[in-house]
This record gives C-alpha cells, sequence and structure tokens, in this order.
C-alpha cells in the first residue's frame, strides 16, 4: 500500500492482507540499504493471524519517494509520522540493523505509540568501517559486496536459505542494488556512524523490548547487544546460534518464532 508522510509518497508492505484499522498494528523496519522485501517471512506470518502489518521502505529506499533522511533521529520522527500517517494511535516496532537504532528512538521519544520493541542485530552504536563508508558514499558496487560478506555468518556464506535455490549474500546483494535510490546505502551508513544517543534513548524506552542477536554477528557482536539490552529496563535477550548479522534471512523461522512469541504475549491479537 501507499500513503503520504511529509507529502511523499510512502510503501510499505501489508504482508498479503488488506491493512485494517481495527487491528493491533506491527511496524517492521529495515537496515541500511535494504527494503521491505527483507521481512517477507515475518511479516505474511503477523498478516494472516490477526494483526495489520506494514514492512515499510524508508524514504528513497524500494518503493519509497526520496530523499533518503540523513539522520536517524529524523527517521525516528518519520516513523512516528507514519503511525499517524494510517490512521493509527499505537503500533509494535520491529527493527533490524539500522532498524533498531530508528525504532529505539522513536520509542524513546513516543513512550505512548509504542506497544513493544523488538530489536533484532542492534547495538546502542553502529560505527562504521571507514572505508566501507567512504565506499558506500561514492555509491561503488564493492561496498555492497562488503556488507553482504561481513554481514552473514558462516552458515549464511553455506547457503541454506528457507526458498530452496536462493543464496543468502546474492539475494541480499540483490535487495540493496534493486531496492534503493542511488547513494542511499551511503547515507544510511553515515546516519548509523553519526547517531550517539543510542544508549540514552535506550534508558527512555519503556515497552516491553526483546533483544535477538546472532552469536557469530561481526557487524554488532553479541556483547555489544547485550550492552544495549541492560540499558532497557526489563529486556530480554535470545542469542540465535550460528548465525550473523542478518539474522531475519539467515535464520528466519527462529526469528519469526522469537517475534511471534513476543510480540502476541505482549500486544495480542483482537
Amino acid at each position: 500500500m501507499k500513503f503520504k508522510v511529509y507529502d511523499k509518497d510512502v510503501f510499505a508492505s501489508t504482508g498479503g492482507q488488506p491493512f485494517d484499522k481495527n487491528k493491533p498494528l506491527v511496524i517492521f523496519v529495515h537496515g541500511s540499504g535494504l527494503s521491505h522485501i527483507t521481512w517477507v517471512l515475518q511479516t505474511r506470518y503477523f498478516a494472516f493471524h490477526g494483526y495489520s502489518v506494514l514492512a515499510i521502505d524508508l524514504p528513497g529506499h524500494g518503493y519509497s519517494e526520496g530523499p533518503s533522511l540523513k539522520s536517524i533521529e529524523e527517521q525516528a520522527l518519520w516513523l512516528s509520522d507514519v503511525i499517524d500517517g494510517v490512521g493509527m494511535t499505537e503500533a509494535s516496532l520491529v527493527g533490524h540493523s539500522q532498524g533498531c537504532l530508528i525504532t529505539m528512538e522513536c520509542a524513546a521519544r513516543f513512550p505512548n505509540k509504542v506497544k513493544s520493541l523488538s530489536l533484532m542485530g542492534g547495538a546502542g552504536a553502529i560505527p562504521m568501517n571507514p572505508e566501507l563508508l567512504d565506499l558506500a558514499e561514492k555509491g561503488e558496487a564493492k561496498a555492497v559486496d562488503l556488507m553482504m560478506d561481513w554481514a552473514h555468518g558462516p552458515a549464511g556464506h553455506f547457503g541454506g536459505h528457507a526458498v530452496p535455490g536462493l543464496h543468502h549474500i546474492n539475494i541480499g546483494g540483490t535487495i540493496v542494488h534493486n531496492g534503493s535510490v542511488k547513494n542511499a546505502l551511503g547515507v544510511d551508513f553515515r546516519a548509523c556512524d553519526n547517531y550517539k544517543n543510542g544508549f540514552e534513548a535506550a534508558k527512555k524506552v519503556q515497552c516491553p523490548t526483546i533483544n535477538i542477536l546472532g552469536d557469530e554477528d561481526r557487524m554488532c557482536p553479541v556483547k555489544e547487544g547485550k550492552k544495549l539490552a541492560d540499558c532497557i529496563k526489563g529486556s530480554q535477550v535470545e542469542i540465535i546460534p550460528n548465525c550473523g548479522h542478518m539474522i531475519l534471512l539467515e535464520e528466519a523461522n527462529q526469528a519469526l518464532a522469537i517475534i511471534k512469541k513476543f510480540i502476541t504475549t505482549n500486544h495480542p491479537s483482537n
């Protein structure tokens, strides 16, 4: 579906079911350079089990109109306006990587709008490798290749995608290449690198929160995910073995099982 925020078109996948304002809302927020496509397996479950789903494309990504927003703070404000823009008052938020920073900042600023917070592959800060950041800001294809290589754990490199015939690294790279306007990845990386408010935002989060971590994550290591969780009152931690940073793709079924239990407990369907 498409709707307007800041007079710009926003695209969101609804998981294969019509959007229904009478059902509790779950919003999925993708990571750097990615799009709504990364959430296909998770969103479909919730859409067919009593929830309204929005897997959003951030501005300048996928089918959403640009330009890309340049800071996590701007993106958090925009996410709050997404909730308003579809005529809802609250939502459960699910974020991956950069999406964790965005959803956490949103939950800290707008506690009355967020029922629960699921952070996947998150940390309080995501500093970028200077070489990778430079390549991304120049729009170099090598930036995507390096990102996909570094983001996947051993199993992701080997294969084992939930859809037969697909390979994790190749499909991830395809999403980045096809899902973002020029230089969106560089804008995203710079926004992550500049964001310094993660731990302060975490201390302000009031809703039930879960941190889902991959034990082979090299981008946001387990120790950093636990450090973030320690700042969020009552936060749960789930660690998925033999999994890298791309948890939602590498271990899609395990990721779904965890957020399914967490969200249905803290934000039940009607």
